[in-house]
């Protein structure tokens, strides 16, 4: 597909269209870059979207036990490969 630039006030800019930005799951902000001559557009990613399902797998598995501090996480590593 071609599209036009377009002035937007001092700056310049091209129309995406609608099934475009649905497609790539674009919303409100995008994180923008330059590579070898190309602009390219991402939908900026929610790091934290499956945490909720995370933490349900891991209530299920018994995985999700709270640690006070008193508890020992040390494991072998600390032993054979930590050198002080």
């Amino acid at each position: 597909m071609r599209a036009s630039i377009i002035r937007i006030g001092n700056s310049q800019g091209i129309r995406i269209p609608k099934p475009f930005l649905d497609q790539t799951g674009i919303m409100d902000a995008v994180e923008v870059e330059i590579e070898k001559n190309q602009i390219i557009i991402r939908p900026i990613s929610n790091p934290r979207a499956d945490w909720d399902s995370a933490f349900r797998a891991m209530a299920e598995n018994g995985q999700d036990a709270m640690l006070d501090g008193n508890e020992s996480i040390a494991n072998s590593w600390d032993e054979e490969e930590w050198q002080w």
